[in-house]
């Protein structure tokens, strides 16, 4: 075979390949009988099902078919834990730990697959940082368990309790959104334990640990509270988190007073419960609010919360905080006619801002176009649909019931959206390309009108 012929596996390749291969295992678990409480053999649906599961799972969206306690066994629900926790913290940081442990050498090409996988500033001490990440996960996820065992144990007994709470954290970290809850009540989410303190802060704090970025936790172990000696990538991240989530709250807590969805509930579960829902859209879609009963204002903020996410190499999805801010950044440039985009006392490159653009693009289009395809061949209201396909392709989960009822293809294609959503349009892009390197332009330039 000749050169010209042979496939090129590139690091994007071998990620896109390695989620697909995962999500494929999955499936093909998830299809046997003991996965499922009927342990029936699959058919067409049971086929759809079990991969759209497996994706939810893996691309750590919550999207579900079904109830995930009422539908699927303890075998299932397993399965489902370990994508979550595979596709949360990234197959290639699973399979370089796996080796390290194993005492095998790590060549740089390895190591470069890390690096693209986590979205590592720089390719030195990412073996270490492979290290860190798996440890500081365990250590969050084992706290948080530990946290939720208070509420469940006392009310499942020890050996469900325990199960809950693992099951609980591992989803909350991994920005997940699946849950048992289906105990109480099928597809109830949290909104059964809304009231509660313990279940409520916990999850919140899993959800926004998970979904700052592995990296920003280097920094804040290295620098501790010295926020000035944060690296530009962490204040911009941390700035966004407290701005999103405080902004957040007081939007659907002045949206929602006195509205159906606050009914009953005291002015501290109203707070409580505006705080969580302001949490968790960016990526981790456990709601203890009845999303059906909330007014359009605040199903509007959560789906352009979804659409944000998290922060780069964390467990969440969405555009990205950075992305985000990196906009905001620039009108505020334009607006002062400064010819570089600067933030804390730091300049920030024109190929930031390029690649910023096209992600933002990439997934206006792809939502866009999704939401008027499924409304069309569904023949369903826009607005509902656009909260479904943001929800999927931002690996969120939150669904206001419309997913279970859509068609084959309309699931198909938020199967698609959830893959890419995860591994990242733009690294789809550039792994099924065949361009390689940079062009320099050559061609005069000539100015356009803009606005």
């Amino acid at each position: 075979m000749t050169d010209k012929k042979r496939i090129k596996w590139t690091t994007t390749k071998i990620i896109t390949v390695g989620y697909l291969l995962v999500i494929i295992t999955g499936t093909l678990l998830l299809m046997l009988p003991a996965a499922n409480r009927e342990h029936a053999w699959f058919a067409w649906d049971s086929v759809i099902n079990a991969l759209f599961t497996a994706t939810s799972a893996t691309c750590v969206t919550g999207l579900v078919l079904h109830d995930t306690y009422t539908f699927w066994s303890e075998f299932g629900q397993g399965v489902i834990l370990v994508l979550i926790q595979i596709g949360g913290i990234g197959f290639m940081t699973v399979a370089i730990s796996a080796m390290v442990l194993a005492g095998k050498k790590i060549h740089l090409s390895k190591r470069l697959l890390m690096q693209e996988a986590v979205a590592a500033p720089q390719i030195g001490g990412i073996v270490r940082m492979s290290k860190f990440v798996i440890l500081g996960t365990f250590l969050i996820e084992g706290i948080g368990a530990v946290l939720l065992a208070i509420y469940f144990v006392p009310r499942l007994g020890i050996g469900k309790g325990i199960y809950f709470s693992v099951f609980h954290s591992i989803s909350a970290f991994c920005n997940a959104g699946i849950d048992l809850m289906g105990y109480y009540e099928p597809s109830s989410s949290l909104v059964t334990a809304s009231s509660s303190v313990i279940v409520s802060v916990t999850i919140m704090l899993l959800i926004i640990i998970g979904g700052l970025g592995f990296f920003v936790w280097a920094d804040l172990k290295k620098n501790k509270y010295h926020f000035r000696s944060y690296r530009l990538h962490s204040k911009i991240v941390l700035t966004m988190t407290l701005l999103l989530i405080a902004g957040g709250a007081v939007l659907i807590f002045l949206f929602e007073w006195g509205k159906p969805s606050m009914e009953g509930k005291s002015i501290g579960e109203q707070i409580l419960c505006s705080l969580f829902q302001s949490v968790t859209p960016r990526t981790a879609g456990f709601n203890s609010m009845d999303l059906t009963a909330m007014t359009d204002s605040s199903r509007m903020l959560m789906t352009i919360f979804m659409f944000i996410g998290g922060s780069p190499g964390s467990t969440a999805g969405g555009v990205k905080t950075t992305t985000i801010a990196l906009m905001f950044l620039c009108i505020w440039a334009e607006f002062r006619k400064r010819k570089d985009i600067e933030c804390f006392k730091r300049r920030i490159e024109g190929d930031t801002l390029r690649h910023a653009s096209c992600v933002l693009m990439l997934y206006a289009i792809l939502i866009g176009a999704s939401s008027m395809f499924i409304s069309a061949i569904e023949e369903t209201a826009i607005l509902d649909v656009l909260f479904e396909v943001t929800s999927a392709i931002g690996t969120v989960g939150l669904s206001l019931g419309l997913t279970p009822q859509l068609g084959t293809l309309s699931h198909i294609i938020l199967i698609l959206l959830m893959f890419i959503g995860r591994v990242g349009g733009i690294t789809i892009l550039i792994a099924f390309s065949n361009w390689t390197g940079t062009i320099p332009s050559k061609l005069p330039i000539e100015k356009i009108t803009i606005g």
